[in-house]
């Protein structure tokens, strides 16, 4: 069952294999939004990055986002333990909390709520034009909405295609908003051997704009003597 507004998941020790979670020297507050797209494996590992490196995140799933975190994922109940099990065990109490989306009076509701970011990855054309239209009718949207009126960034990672008109203008009205446009399209210079290569790509570049450091291998390095006549980037 989701827990309560601003209250942290729970952490069970035995359960999951133990990780180190990072204290960050200047931890930081973000939102994750996870609605019905298809791309439960990109919020898994957002999530897990953030965390590990002593960030707060607050949660918030729509319906149809359990959905696709149980099918893709196999998660009956949103905790710690079933969406950072490499973690929960280690993971300090407040650190992450999971907010009911029908709760659109929660902490993340609110534009006194100071946080560095919102991310809503994936995010379902549904939701895209719910936020385009300035709907507050879920917590999810609803925090979108004061996120884009307080001027923090808000990151949307719509995920399905191909685009109907209606998404397009519905991603121009964001935009124009103050939102950033973040499609999960990965690029393959680096060669991805691994699914995991693909989805850290994306993740990698969500981290980036929100002025997160990571370590994942996103980025294209020239290298002395490389000649080749297949510039990426190149006209």
């Amino acid at each position: 069952m989701c827990a309560g507004s601003w209250r942290p998941a729970v952490n069970r020790a035995g359960r999951g294999e133990r990780r180190e979670v990072t204290v960050n020297a200047t931890p930081r507050k973000f939102v994750l939004g996870i609605s019905g797209a298809s791309g439960a494996a990109y919020s898994l590992r957002f999530m897990r990055l953030l965390l590990e490196r002593g960030h707060e995140l607050h949660l918030v799933v729509s319906d149809y986002g359990r959905r696709l975190l149980f099918d893709e994922a196999g998660v009956r109940e949103l905790s710690a333990e079933t969406l950072v099990p490499e973690i929960a065990a280690g993971l300090p109490s407040g650190r992450l909390f999971i907010h009911p989306n029908k709760d659109v009076g929660a902490v993340i509701a609110s534009g006194s709520f100071l946080h560095s970011g919102m991310v809503v990855l994936p995010c379902s054309s549904a939701s895209l034009g719910a936020m385009a239209t300035g709907s507050g009718s879920n917590l999810l949207t609803r925090a979108a909405m004061v996120t884009l009126k307080e001027r923090r960034p808000l990151i949307v990672c719509h995920r399905e295609m191909p685009l109907s008109l209606i998404d397009i203008r519905n991603m121009e009205t964001l935009a124009l908003a103050g939102a950033t446009i973040c499609s999960p399209n990965p690029g393959f210079y680096l060669n991805p051997k691994r699914v995991e290569d693909i989805v850290d790509f994306t993740v990698g570049k969500v981290l980036d704009l929100l002025g997160v450091e990571h370590d994942l291998r996103t980025r294209w390095e020239h290298h002395e003597g490389d000649h080749s006549p297949n510039r990426v980037g190149g006209e």
